[in-house]
């Protein structure tokens, strides 16, 4: 395919993408927010020859980007083609499932325990990884990341790529100081968090180049 999909994945999140699917063998794969499919079409193309791929989104035209949150039938059937038109162009469509449910409603669709989650938790299994975009950028993600795998202890942190944050499931819950330890770099992430909230406050202001001189990086529209 000459052009990747449209959609937020960077280049450097999709290598660290590329490399945790390749990694998980032929467990499944389990993706919450496809849009058109630009990381789909990396998990399904990395992913082993018996691995499942299942991507979970409702293309309800919601959560699209700024001033685009609200759902929108139209716009929900456009990603929808698309996502379907993308996975074929890339070879990849016989490899993914499409779930096109909201994730809460999801949770029947997918058996057993997962190795590679693109943000879902406790299904998850012991060593798999969790992948989550918008991490360290989003205020509702980052509040639940903070939440689940800061407080309760059971992630190891594994390092980001941009606001795509990695974790290992852990079979026990950290103690002492490796839970310190691992907490500490999570909340060393607080300040470019800090920074992103301010670039979506400016963009949302319409004030996206006093953003850009403040270190958003050229092209980017949003930060990701």
């Amino acid at each position: 395919m000459s052009e990747a999909p449209e959609g937020w994945l960077t280049g450097a999140q999709a290598d660290r993408l590329r490399a945790r699917a390749a990694a998980a063998g032929d467990g499944t794969i389990v993706e919450i927010g496809s849009f058109r499919g630009r990381s789909t079409v990396v998990l399904a193309g990395a992913a082993a020859a018996g691995a499942r791929v299942v991507a979970i989104d409702p293309h309800a035209g919601s959560d699209r980007g700024p001033q685009e949150i609200g759902a929108d039938a139209v716009r929900g059937g456009a990603d929808h083609e698309a996502f379907r038109a993308n996975l074929a162009a890339a070879g990849v469509a016989d490899r993914v499932r499409h779930v096109r449910k909201m994730s809460a409603d999801a949770l029947g669709d997918v058996e057993g325990p997962l190795a590679l989650l693109r943000r879902w938790g406790a299904r998850v299994a012991p060593g798999g990884a969790m992948l989550v975009h918008d991490s360290f950028s989003s205020i509702g993600v980052t509040g639940a990341l903070l939440a689940e795998c800061v407080a309760r202890g059971g992630w190891r942190y594994a390092g980001r790529t941009g606001s795509l944050a990695e974790y290992e499931r852990l079979a026990a819950p950290l103690r002492g100081r490796e839970r310190a330890r691992d907490a500490a770099r999570q909340l060393a992430q607080l300040p470019w968090f800090a920074r992103n909230v301010l670039f979506k406050v400016l963009v949302t202001a319409r004030l996206r180049p006093v953003a850009h001189r403040l270190g958003l990086p050229a092209g980017m529209h949003w930060p990701y």
